[in-house]
């Protein structure tokens, strides 16, 4: 299925009154009959689904906000810059109304973010339309693996579409305000190991990385690496690679000397005992969990080289 532009009309997801085109609908409900009034009725509870654009920003931000999110603009740009046919929206009543993301890290891997609903929206089914509509796109372009990181509110609609846990990602934060951490002196490597993330995330995610990098270079050095950027509510540290702890530990602690008057989130997989030790030995405190789910085959990774995800929309 082919989805409509913004700001384009379509027959495909929904009755229209008929005779009646989306312009005039407003002033002519008072002439419409009974049944063309439950017709409009629907067509307003069901949305337009339609792709994302850089036109939607303002809304797209204002569905993080109202979830009390994380993520800037320029993280929705860059989700809309590398994947732009898996970036979904609904638009009703002139909002965006619900969002959902698909990133394709070629065809090993895609993964699902950014599934919102704005709260007077909820419970019409957007979210499980647009879902459907990401894992058809993801089934298209035959995908071996999707997953996604589960809040608690989204794992029932995610289990019943076929998703399974595979562990838990934690949320932990840091305040900013303590001193930071005494750091040995660091040599930087000028350029972080390709080959390095590809074994521990199990999917080429290049792009997504040289994207970052243009945001904020990471620290690097020849066995780790470490990015960081800004969010609306506290600095993110992530993603992180390292094949060892000490490694890890060099490249995090320089990470941290980066002011952050609201705190640093750090996002890492619980299974990952040597990362869970570093957060705390930090000064970092745990804040929610949430459940990363799959659909699909099985990926090959090496979580305990992930010290920090990339982001629950990411990865």
């Amino acid at each position: 299925m082919e989805l409509p532009q913004p700001g384009a009309h379509t027959n495909c997801e929904f009755f229209r009154p008929d005779g009646i085109a989306d312009g005039i609908l407003a002033v002519t409900r008072e002439a419409l009959s009974p049944v063309q009034r439950l017709k409009t009725m629907y067509l307003t509870n069901q949305g337009n689904l339609r792709l994302l654009s850089t036109e939607d920003l303002i809304g797209a931000m204002e569905l993080s906000r109202l979830a009390g999110w994380n993520q800037t603009q320029d993280d929705w740009k860059v989700m809309l810059r590398l994947d732009p046919p898996g970036c979904f929206a609904i638009e009703a009543d002139g909002l965006i109304a619900a969002t959902t993301t698909l990133l394709c890290y070629g065809n090993r891997l895609a993964w699902i973010g950014m599934v919102l609903t704005r709260p007077e929206y909820r419970r019409r089914g957007f979210a499980q339309r647009l879902m459907e509509t990401a894992l058809k796109r993801a089934a298209d372009l035959k995908i071996e693996s999707i997953k996604l990181d589960a809040t608690p509110q989204g794992q029932p609609l995610y289990e019943k579409l076929g998703f399974k846990t595979e562990q838990i990602v934690e949320r932990w934060f840091h305040d900013g305000k303590r001193p930071g951490p005494h750091f040995e002196p660091l040599t930087l490597s000028p350029q972080y190991s390709s080959e390095m993330d590809l074994i521990a995330f199990g999917a080429d995610r290049s792009t997504l990385l040289q994207n970052l990098t243009s945001r904020n270079s990471p620290n690097t050095i020849a066995e780790a690496f470490c990015f960081s950027r800004a969010g609306t509510r506290a600095r993110y540290l992530g993603p992180c690679v390292a094949r060892t702890q000490k490694a890890a530990r060099l490249v995090i602690e320089h990470t941290l000397r980066t002011p952050s008057e609201s705190g640093w989130f750090w996002d890492l997989l619980s299974a990952n005992k040597n990362a869970v030790q570093l957060v705390e030995e930090l000064g970092f405190a745990p804040q929610r969990r949430l459940e990363r789910m799959v659909l699909g085959n099985s990926l090959s990774t090496n979580d305990e080289m992930v010290y920090a995800i990339a982001g629950f929309e990411l990865g």
